[in-house]
């Protein structure tokens, strides 16, 4: 987007005012990073930036334990997954319940509030 409008609306002097789109998707990702995250999945819903932003890496691991990584191994008995996948999608997998130990026991980190997140229009 940079410094220039990206499309904006033109009041009835013909001065052209900005629009929510034209906030550029690294200022929105700063913003969100700061939100809870059924915030966030509600926000993303507004435009294309906000979408964007709420993807951003860096907003979803300030979400997840610190020993994120330990879980997924124990639970999913995978260390690449890590690797393979976004932050954000770590994150919806961590609050579905999950079952480990061959089907013998199964964890439900609360991590949030899991029940209100909507992570499907994200995709």
């Amino acid at each position: 987007m940079g410094a220039n409008m990206s499309g904006g609306v033109t009041d009835m002097e013909g001065v052209v005012k900005p629009r929510l789109g034209d906030i550029p998707e690294s200022c929105v990702a700063l913003v969100l990073m700061y939100m809870d995250p059924p915030e966030i999945c509600k926000l993303a819903r507004l435009n294309r930036a906000f979408r964007g932003a709420s993807s951003a890496d860096f907003i979803w691991e300030s979400k997840l334990p610190l020993n994120y990584r330990f879980i997924i191994e124990k639970v999913f008995q995978e260390t690449k997954m890590v690797d393979n996948l976004g932050k954000r999608e770590i994150y919806a997998r961590l609050c579905k319940p999950n079952s480990f130990d061959g089907g013998t026991k199964k964890v439900t980190p609360k991590l949030e509030k899991e029940r209100d997140l909507d992570f499907a229009h994200l995709k």
